[in-house]
């Protein structure tokens, strides 16, 4: 394949409503594309609140939509007072369908939501489709416990939706280790759409920066996004107060959408353990987890897809609702032996957690990924990219001369 793509637009869509994983990966994306093809320029629409708090390289673009936030239940309310939920998602939709209007992309790739949060980009996708933009669903390796994932899909025609708009759907996983429609009606038509690309890889970025990391080894903990990372840091800090003398330190992350009160607490109580530091954020989570010695995190997408690019030995403690998918994330990885699973009852014992911990830097995995090419995710979609933008401008050009 070349290394330049001439004048393609890319646009995509990360609803971010609980968390940071989907515009993380976005930008993991989109950071790649832009590395890889010249002329290439990419636009990511993200509804995060701190989507400006990253560094975007050159051709790299957001537009910031108003902020929904999921609620630990599920539901959805609006981030700003003053304006109710439909307010909000009407504002969604018309910037959503405007920016897409104006940049005229070449590809639009929609993270994980088909139809967009309550149903907000499928007005976006029919303009787009009449366009010949080419149309991409990215499906993390597991969306959900199937059940659930097919009563939700269910109520909206989600599958029959996918097939009538997506032109390939991109699964971030190797089809070795889980099918994220599993249990669901899926068409010979759909099936025939799915390319599972395979995890994202990560690197350190070149400008590392000097002192960001600590000297001593480490444990890092991480909640993601820790609006619910709570009860993960809850059972860390009662673990080290319990055997104050835990021979590895502990550097916790807490997130930027943990509640101000959390925030507060859990910084008070690692001040008063001297192998414990606790921090906000870091906007350079690869560099944290490249230095640490090992990694207790929920087992989101994102960190998942970290600890096995700088294979680490890891103690997933997954989140078990709403959504289930960080269970059966973390079961799966441990039935290849790739990390250690504690269930959170189980986690909830702080001599044994204390325990698994002392322990944990020795753990190996016992898989040889990169014999596998489980990690090659990022090299697969530079390809689909170019064959996309192949096809949709001999596209164009026959519709010109039609």
């Amino acid at each position: 394949m070349p290394d330049r793509l001439e004048n393609v637009r890319i646009l995509m869509y990360s609803h971010d409503t609980f968390g940071l994983g989907h515009l993380r990966r976005c930008t993991s994306i989109a950071h790649s594309l832009v590395n890889h093809y010249r002329g290439l320029s990419v636009l990511i629409m993200s509804g995060a609140t701190i989507a400006g708090a990253f560094d975007y390289r050159s051709r790299v673009d957001f537009v910031k939509i108003p902020s929904v936030i999921k609620l630990r239940n599920g539901e959805y309310t609006s981030l700003g007072e003053h304006l109710d939920l439909e307010q909000t998602l009407a504002m969604r939709r018309s910037i959503i369908r405007y920016t897409a209007e104006s940049f005229k992309p070449d590809i639009f790739i929609v993270d994980k939501e088909p139809m967009g949060l309550k149903g907000e980009i499928e007005d976006t996708l029919q303009h787009l489709k009449s366009n010949s933009t080419k149309l991409v669903l990215g499906l993390r390796d597991v969306m959900d416990a199937p059940h659930l994932l097919r009563q939700e899909w269910a109520q909206r025609d989600i599958m029959t939706k996918i097939e009538r708009y997506f032109d390939q759907i991109w699964v971030y996983g190797p089809e070795s280790f889980y099918d994220p429609l599993v249990g669901l009606e899926v068409s010979e038509k759909v099936r025939e759409r799915m390319d599972y690309v395979g995890f994202l890889r990560r690197r350190v970025p070149e400008n590392r920066q000097p002192g960001h990391i600590p000297k001593s080894q480490y444990i890092l903990v991480t909640t993601g996004g820790g609006g619910d990372g709570g009860e993960l840091v809850e059972k860390i800090l009662n673990a080290y107060e319990l055997e104050s003398d835990l021979s590895k330190k502990a550097l916790i992350v807490l997130g930027p959408y943990m509640p101000a009160k959390e925030r507060y607490e859990y910084k008070n109580r690692g001040e008063k353990l001297s192998n414990v530091d606790v921090i906000e954020f870091d906007n350079r989570m690869e560099e944290l987890i490249d230095g640490a010695s090992a990694v207790v995190a929920m087992g989101g997408y994102n960190t998942f897809c970290e600890i096995l690019s700088f294979n680490k030995p890891a103690l997933i403690i997954p989140r078990i609702r709403p959504r289930q998918e960080q269970l059966i994330r973390a079961n799966r990885a441990a039935e290849l032996g790739l990390v250690q699973v504690l269930h959170p009852d189980e986690a909830a014992d702080a001599k044994s957690l204390a325990n698994i911990l002392n322990r944990l830097v020795d753990h190996k995995s016992s898989i040889r990924r990169q014999e596998q090419g489980w990690m090659r995710g990022l090299s697969r979609i530079h390809e689909n990219v170019f064959d996309l933008v192949s096809v949709g401008r001999d596209q164009q050009m026959a519709n010109l001369r039609g």
